[in-house]
């Protein structure tokens, strides 16, 4: 049997920015006490326990294998906000009325000048930074083909390559990536 919970007492915005919003969730504690958790979202209007509770979908992850399904796409990103490059899956946001397939294709295209030959599989959104955000993402599988080409986007430095099985074996260990991206690499390295 569960025991007595925290439960949610109200939602406060604190400050708002372009791309993301602070707030300060509140909770009653078993014992009467109040916790106060500080999070993000890309989301500028939650205003009620309820919207917290049915976030948007904010963006795509997009894991792509090339035809012969012997190569995996990753993308090599210097991000702002560690100073370095690490490697990933490329991502992106859902713009306003696209579908998670429409930002997948569009995000690739972007990223890497890749097309989307087939997709797979789309799985249901999940939660991508748990600990500092409500956001969620939404896991496109599929085949991409064509060419790569470099990132037109300004303000984004991010350069694609598809990797074998064998040298994913080996970059895993001694590389720096994100998170979804080492995990589903060593997977995809070990044929699972």
């Amino acid at each position: 049997a569960e025991g007595p919970r925290m439960k949610l007492r109200s939602v406060e915005k604190v400050a708002g920015w372009e791309y993301l919003t602070r707030y300060d969730v509140k909770y009653e504690t078993p014992s009467g006490g109040e916790k106060v958790y500080e999070m993000f979202s890309r989301d500028p209007d939650i205003d009620s326990p309820d919207k917290l509770l049915h976030p948007r979908t904010d963006a795509v992850m997009i894991i792509m294998t090339d035809e012969a399904r012997e190569h995996l796409l990753l993308i090599r990103e210097f991000r702002l906000e560690l100073d370095r490059e690490i490697y990933g899956l490329p991502a992106g946001l859902i713009d306003p009325g696209e579908t998670p397939e429409e930002a997948a294709r569009r995000e690739l295209k972007e990223e890497t000048g890749l097309d989307i030959a087939e997709i797979i599989r789309v799985l249901p959104p999940a939660y991508s930074a748990v600990g500092l955000s409500n956001e969620q993402c939404i896991c496109v599988f599929g085949v991409a083909g064509g060419s790569i080409s470099p990132c037109k986007e300004t303000g984004e430095e991010i350069t694609a390559r598809w990797y074998s099985r064998d040298e994913l074996r080996e970059m895993v260990q001694r590389e720096t990536f994100g998170s979804w991206a080492q995990a589903y690499t060593y997977r995809w390295t070990i044929g699972l």
